[in-house]
């Protein structure tokens, strides 16, 4: 029986291996977490509508009646290529037939690797609870703030890169300050939160057309966020950003510029893009090694002269393309090229507004790409129990204008205290006093 290791619990991943159920391989799925996240709702766990379960299922429920599959927690560090064996930080080494290669992407600083303690980006579900965890606390240190200034940087957030994730935490958190906590604080006004958003290129959503572009930042103009686009921040820390040789203090800086892919993609020996991706063939495999597939964000192809894009769709049409290859390599069969089907995409910019595109012929915007876009994440979600709980927070948060996840976890100051003052005593005075007088010594 052929082994088949997947590297990667996320949707390319998970879909591959789903998609061999049937299949006469034996399947080992390794992933440094437990569970699968659908990482395009993870903005709404940052922002409190959702909580981190209602987006997250264990791997090992997903894949638990497929028994020629097996679940690994562990974490890659490298593959081995030429002994066809994936090395694991453990020591651990994998064998395999076929591998595929599914780890995804993590944050790119462009090179100032330093401004992530300052400006949190999201990959997980940690990063989206630290999200959280800033948001919520700067409005309880601006509700204790001892000046106007003080108080006003608190209530200053930056959100670093107007993509579809830095528009959706944009909206979400002008609706925070001018909805969800409306009359619950005593020494502040949240409704006079200013929300900054940064792009360096020309536009919001800069891989949407023109005017959904356009529209998206008329919605953004409307909930009071302040949109800055052609504009880079040169400098940034734990007390605001430098950008366009302006300083704007801000306690809460939000990332959401740039990814860069996994480290796993340089132990493969192969050519790799600027941003760190594999570039593979047609078929979706390593140049020189048919047997080792490489998809999602980890990938770069080029399909008729662009990119096939880093997003959800895509990793589940290219993890059930390998799949299909690896059938028909079974049976003796050549490898067919892959073909991405667009299916569109979407952003919500506030309360029932969004815009999206399919295909660049069908676009919408409004209500009617805010209901499709709850229909299709929907739609994606694994697990009957994860819809269903999905659906209701949206609902409770559209009828009541709340939000039923303001959690704050972990440490709850925003600034690490200062060490404390130790005094230090003079040593205490030694007499040396003749011994006690026994009956022996007289």
């Amino acid at each position: 029986m052929r082994r088949v290791v997947i590297i990667g619990g996320g949707f390319g991943g998970l879909y591959a291996a789903r998609a061999l159920a049937d299949a006469d391989v034996a399947i080992t799925l390794v992933d440094r977490r437990n569970h699968h996240l659908f990482q395009p709702l993870l903005y709404q766990v940052a922002t409190a509508t959702l909580n981190p379960s209602d987006i997250a299922v264990p791997i090992r429920s997903v894949l638990r009646r497929q028994k020629n599959a097996q679940v690994l927690l562990g974490d890659v560090i490298s593959v081995d290529v030429a002994a066809k064996q994936v090395v694991l930080a453990d020591g651990a080494q994998l064998p395999y037939d076929y591998a595929i290669v599914a780890t995804g992407a993590t944050h790119s600083y462009f090179g100032r690797d330093g401004w992530s303690e300052f400006a949190p980006g999201l990959k997980s579900i940690e990063d989206a609870l630290e999200m959280r965890r800033r948001i919520f606390l700067a409005f309880e240190a601006a509700e204790r703030a001892g000046s106007e200034a003080e108080r006003d940087a608190y209530m200053t957030f930056v959100v670093i890169g107007a993509g579809a994730t830095g528009v959706e935490l944009a909206g979400s958190l002008s609706e925070i300050a001018r909805q969800s906590l409306r009359g619950d604080f005593r020494s502040i006004d949240p409704r006079r939160s200013r929300i900054v958003l940064i792009e360096g290129l020309g536009k919001v959503l800069p891989s949407f057309p023109d005017d959904l572009s356009r529209k998206a930042g008329e919605r953004l103009a409307k909930l009071g966020v302040e949109v800055r686009i052609g504009q880079r921040v040169t400098n940034l820390d734990a007390h605001g950003v430098e950008v366009a040789g302006e300083r704007i203090a801000a306690r809460t800086i939000l990332w959401a510029a740039g990814v860069a892919a996994s480290p796993l993609a340089r132990s493969l020996g192969v050519p790799l893009d600027r941003a760190g991706r594999v570039i593979v063939g047609p078929e979706l495999s390593i140049p020189g090694h048919p047997e080792i597939f490489v998809i999602g964000d980890l990938a770069a192809l080029e399909q008729d002269g662009q990119l096939v894009p880093g997003v959800s769709p895509a990793a589940i049409q290219e993890g059930r393309h390998v799949a299909g290859t690896i059938r028909r390599a079974l049976l003796g069969q050549p490898a067919e090229p892959f073909r991405y089907f667009d299916k569109g995409s979407f952003a919500v910019i506030g309360r029932g507004a969004a815009v999206g595109h399919i295909r660049e012929k069908f676009r919408m915007s409004g209500f009617i790409a805010w209901f499709a876009w709850l229909f299709i994440h929907l739609f994606f979600l694994i697990g009957f129990r994860n819809r269903a709980l999905v659906l209701f927070d949206w609902a409770y948060s559209y009828l009541t204008f709340r939000r039923g996840a303001r959690l704050i976890t972990g440490e709850t100051a925003l600034e690490k205290p200062p060490l404390p003052v130790v005094t230090v005593y003079p040593p205490p005075v030694v007499t040396t006093a003749p011994p006690p007088e026994t009956v022996a010594s007289r």
